[in-house]
């Protein structure tokens, strides 16, 4: 590993108390990285999924983490728990709405108001 760190195993707590992992990652791993690793494994039978990163907030330690960052600049316990496996917990950012028609942009409406 870069550095001689030993790696971090991380697992990634979703809102409905579901993990994603546990995995290990390099302390040079970015938050971005993470990101996309729990993207491509986003559970499919969530109603509420992720379309990018930018979409999800990854906390640890009651701060949210910064994506140009890694785990090791991230404050994240290198080596401090040996043989222990950190949680991360992940936010989803809220649909957007439309400002034109006030509609979230997953939203399918049952009905379209008379204007």
């Amino acid at each position: 590993m870069a550095g001689g760190k030993e790696p971090i195993e991380v697992r990634f707590r979703l809102f409905d108390g579901t993990d994603i992992g546990p995995t290990k990652y390099d302390p040079s791993t970015t938050v971005s990285s993470l990101k996309e690793f729990i993207l491509a494994r986003w559970p499919q039978d969530k109603d509420i999924a992720p379309k990018t990163v930018n979409d999800l907030k990854l906390i640890n330690a009651g701060r949210i983490l910064e994506n140009n960052r890694t785990l090791a600049e991230s404050h994240v316990p290198v080596g401090e728990i040996p043989g222990g496996v950190i949680t991360m917990h992940v936010v989803v950012r809220p649909p957007q709405v439309d400002k034109n028609s006030g509609i979230a942009d997953n939203f399918s409406p049952l009905f379209i108001p008379f204007s």
